[in-house]
């Protein structure tokens, strides 16, 4: 139930006591960076991005807890008001930090966009070598990812009902009841699975399906490693680790639409 503390956890972060250290570096994607510190003590923040939730998909979280008809409930009338002052919080507290780190270039300009601070890109390590790349693979498309609205695994399950080829999801979150009702007979769905068995996935599926508009996309990394192409929504972090028409090929809208035709797409060539 950790979601429902969010509130009191900017007033949590402030109240570690840093003071016998020189160096801090937090690891960032929603308060880390907001330790108090000395101006003689450096801090390094890595950013793997500004609040999602309070920034860039601040509309689409709140759409999840409006009524259908898009009038506010009581929840929601409070969300809005905590995530306006944790805006103010998020900001204020970029000055509390000396050097940003970015895990791309993507978050490297929300990062500015978000703080109007610079930050070195540092690429988040990715361990390759646990895949062997095979060039026969089987005749099935692998998802893994947590099922959260913003990873839109309901456009790749829904687009693939409709072609009726087989699809492999391997997650788990609070979108799982939704997706459920989505899936064909063709999808299989599975909890998270041990490293073995998803590094078998990787290695034989005919290609790795992603939707999300990530900030960097480990799985995609990993999947080219196995040698799957990658069939990814072309916005975000991808555009910097896949190469359309060599490792992969990039849709440009978050729909069950464009995920089939990019499918059709592949499977023509």
């Amino acid at each position: 139930h950790f979601r429902q503390y969010q509130p009191f956890i900017p007033l949590a972060i402030e109240q570690f006591d840093l003071s016998a250290y020189d160096l801090i570096i937090s690891s960032h994607h929603a308060v880390a960076k907001g330790v108090v510190t000395r101006a003689d003590q450096m801090h390094i923040s890595y950013v793997h991005t500004p609040i999602r939730y309070g920034w860039d998909l601040q509309h689409q979280y709140l759409r999840s807890i409006d009524r259908p008809d898009g009038r506010w409930t009581t929840r929601s009338l409070l969300t809005r008001i905590i995530l306006h002052y944790l805006r103010l919080w998020d900001v204020a507290t970029a000055n509390r930090v000396d050097f940003f780190l970015a895990n791309s270039q993507y978050v490297a300009r929300r990062i500015w966009k978000t703080y109007r601070r610079p930050a070195q890109v540092l690429y988040p390590p990715v361990v390759v070598d646990r895949f062997t790349p095979q060039s026969q693979r089987d005749d099935f498309y692998f998802v893994l990812s947590r099922l959260v609205p913003y990873k839109r695994v309901d456009s790749i399950v829904s687009a693939f009902s409709q072609l009726g080829v087989p699809l492999i999801v391997v997650g788990d979150g609070p979108e799982q009841s939704r997706i459920e009702q989505l899936a064909g007979p063709n999808i299989t769905l599975l909890p998270p699975q041990p490293e073995d068995v998803i590094a078998d996935y990787m290695t034989r599926c005919k290609a790795f399906v992603y939707a999300a508009e990530e900030d960097f996309g480990i799985a995609p990394v990993e999947a080219q490693a196995a040698g799957a192409p990658v069939i990814a929504y072309g916005k975000g972090g991808v555009l910097e680790t896949v190469i359309p028409g060599k490792t992969g090929i990039l849709f440009k809208h978050q729909t069950a639409e464009d995920v089939v035709q990019a499918v059709q797409t592949f499977e023509s060539g």
